[in-house]
């Protein structure tokens, strides 16, 4: 038989090897292996039990915790995007109470209260000010049908006919796992108050008078132990803080991981008791409770029906998705060529584009015609629009991707690593994220003021693509090289059709003598069009009154250029005229280059026009004048001319 992915239908997840080799003895065949994508860095074993195909993976060796545990199940999830549940199998620590008499070899199964649903992220909540610590927040319950096999067996175990001692008996007639997984005789517990004395790897020398005195168990094999398990970070080793904890909340075990796959993937966490979570701790016990753990995992897959799997699937999200925040510019015209080459590019299979150009040039416009056109051409893709503005902006648009593509309970600080993972993975659809203003180099490459940079955060996968608006050529080649499409001014013509789809007195352009010369005094901009016909609109003038306030006094033609107006296209939240947009730019080549402003300076201080290398400021080095020149190119301020530098100016 033949197995792909989507053959796998459960999860069985490890933290430890000696866990992973206790799931191994239990597989009842073991399948080859699968290809999977270069981003999931699982190592997964795969097989089957009891009829249903199995998919293992354990965690990196020396990773544990919580976030290890997400970011592992993240992955698995959407490589095998048919697995209907989990089961997170291993040790944990135990917690002695007079009501639950837990020895070491015993197993504790997680289950749901009425109070809570069946673990706890113990170290995840807020402190009071009587000093108690309030947790917040509820997990995800188990799966109703594995309830109902829990419920079964714990049935069948009153009546003496439980699987698990069978099971175990079975497998340990194997000389080589009796072996491998060997039963202590010891099994010692200590007073909460009494430490063990570091300086010894074992307890033969703590004292025999602080132990507890317990009954002698008769029977050596292990019980089975139903309630709540607590999940965190760190391993629990001190008696004091672990009885506090478990009397307050009701736990039978501690361990480390099943908080973080909880809201992950639908599962029942099963734990071998192997200490007691002291300073007593040893591995002593650490395979056998793996052994038992494991076995009782194999109990409920041999309970589990087959048939009734489709009780707990896990959706998949199949229809296209479409997160624009923008309508369609009716008055959009021209940009034939630059549309062009982008549709070609994402045609060809290129992962990465980048349109850049000056800011007010038209980059976001291009971008929402470009999407609109997608959706047109290619319903196949589900579009998704991340606006850059700040490192906040970006974790906002995250989290509205992650609500909608049906994730939930995903903290706000792991939903850019779960975004990369699934669509990085997913094999159902196709998809574009058009990141839009992506001028912060050091909030894309990683610098003092971000704690990661964002492009760790960006997928791969041949069924998407992504495209970046900047007005930074040099980041623009760092992120999408060589596809890379330029944006300039239009020419001349589109720019007489540009203003004419924004001016309401179409008159106006009757004078085709001075509309050029407005253009030409804009520079073609399409930003500074756009707000130029908003202020003839608004006020009802000539084109050459318009011209004439941009020849007034240079704090005028600021205070004109400064003035906000009505964009459908363009953010709420942000100032869109033509000098905040360039203020912004400039900010940047400040913050990236001080000799870059200086020489930007001093160029809007002479003629803009064929400025000799020579006339330019001294630079501490040749290199460092590249640069700064460079850097000003790269924003569309200067271009190079015969003569020198010409410099991008209203």
């Amino acid at each position: 038989m033949t197995f792909t992915h989507a053959s796998y239908t459960v999860a069985w997840i490890c933290a430890l090897p000696v866990e992973l080799a206790a799931a191994k003895v239990f597989l009842d065949e073991i399948h080859p292996r699968l290809t999977q994508p270069e981003s999931d860095h699982n190592v997964y074993t795969l097989g089957s039990i009891s009829g249903h195909n199995v998919v293992v993976v354990c965690l990196p060796a020396g990773v544990y915790g919580t976030t290890s545990a997400t970011a592992a199940v993240s992955h698995l999830k959407s490589t095998y995007q048919n697995v209907r549940f989990g089961l997170m199998v291993g040790v944990g620590g135990g917690v002695p109470r007079a009501n639950s008499d837990i020895r070491l070899g015993d197993i504790v199964v997680s289950k749901p209260t009425n109070t809570s649903s069946g673990v706890i992220q113990y170290d995840y909540g807020k402190t009071l000010q009587s000093g108690r610590f309030h947790h917040t927040g509820s997990l995800n319950k188990p799966p109703s049908l594995l309830l109902k096999v829990i419920a079964q067996m714990d049935s069948d175990s009153i009546l003496g006919k439980g699987l698990l001692s069978e099971i175990m008996a079975s497998y340990l007639q194997k000389e080589e796992v009796r072996r491998q997984f060997p039963r202590p005789l010891e099994d010692l517990l200590f007073q909460s108050t009494y430490n063990h004395s570091s300086d010894n790897p074992t307890c033969l020398i703590c004292e025999q008078s602080q132990q507890v005195d317990r009954p002698q168990r008769e029977a050596k094999e292990p019980q089975i132990h139903y309630g709540l398990v607590a999940s965190g970070n760190q391993v629990m080793k001190d008696a004091m803080a672990r009885d506090q904890i478990a009397q307050e909340l009701d736990i039978l075990c501690f361990e480390m991981e099943a908080a973080g796959l909880m809201d992950e993937i639908p599962s029942l966490v099963i734990r071998g008791i192997c200490d007691y979570c002291d300073s007593h701790k040893n591995k002593e016990w650490q395979p056998y409770a793996a052994f038992a753990a494991a076995a009782y995992a194999k109990a409920v897959f041999m309970q589990l029906p087959r048939n009734q799997n489709a009780d707990i699937r896990v959706s998949v999200p199949e229809k296209r998705h479409w997160m624009v925040p923008f309508h369609r510019n009716l008055g959009f015209v021209g940009r034939e060529k630059e549309l062009g080459e982008v549709e070609e590019w994402i045609n060809n299979g290129h992962s990465r584009l980048a349109i850049c150009g000056l800011g007010g040039v038209g980059k976001t416009q291009i971008a929402i015609e470009l999407a609109y056109r997608i959706r047109e051409r290619a319903s196949e893709y589900s579009i998704f629009w991340i606006p850059c503005t700040s490192y906040a902006s970006v974790e906002q648009a995250y989290m509205g991707i992650a609500q909608a593509l049906g994730m939930q309970g995903i903290k706000p600080a792991e939903v850019k690593e779960h975004i990369k993972a699934y669509f990085s993975h997913t094999k159902t659809q196709k998809w574009l994220l058009i990141f839009d203003n992506a001028d912060d180099i050091d909030m894309w490459l990683g610098g003092s003021s971000v704690a990661t940079a964002l492009t760790d955060f960006l997928p791969q996968s041949e069924h998407g693509r992504i495209l970046f608006t900047t007005r930074n050529r040099k980041l623009a080649v760092k992120l999408a090289s060589p596809s890379v499409v330029n944006v300039s001014e239009p020419d001349a013509a589109t720019g007489v059709k540009m203003l004419g789809k924004t001016l309401i007195r179409q008159d106006l352009l009757d004078d085709k003598e001075e509309t050029i010369v407005l253009l030409e005094q804009l520079v073609f901009l399409p930003l500074a069009i756009t707000q130029a016909a908003a202020y003839i609109n608004s006020n009802d003038i000539e084109l050459s009154d318009y011209i004439t306030l941009l020849h007034e006094q240079e704090p005028d033609v600021i205070e004109l250029l400064s003035e906000n107006f009505e964009d459908q296209g363009r953010y709420q939240e942000i100032l869109n005229p033509v000098a905040t947009t360039w203020l912004i730019s400039f900010r940047q080549i400040q913050q990236l280059s001080p000799l870059a402003a200086d020489y930007l300076s001093f160029m809007a201080c002479i003629n803009p026009r064929d400025i000799p290398q020579s006339l330019l400021p001294e630079a501490p080095s040749k290199k460092e004048r590249i640069d700064a020149v460079g850097l000003l190119k790269a924003f569309s301020f200067v271009s190079e001319q015969a003569k020198g530098y010409a410099l991008r100016s209203i």
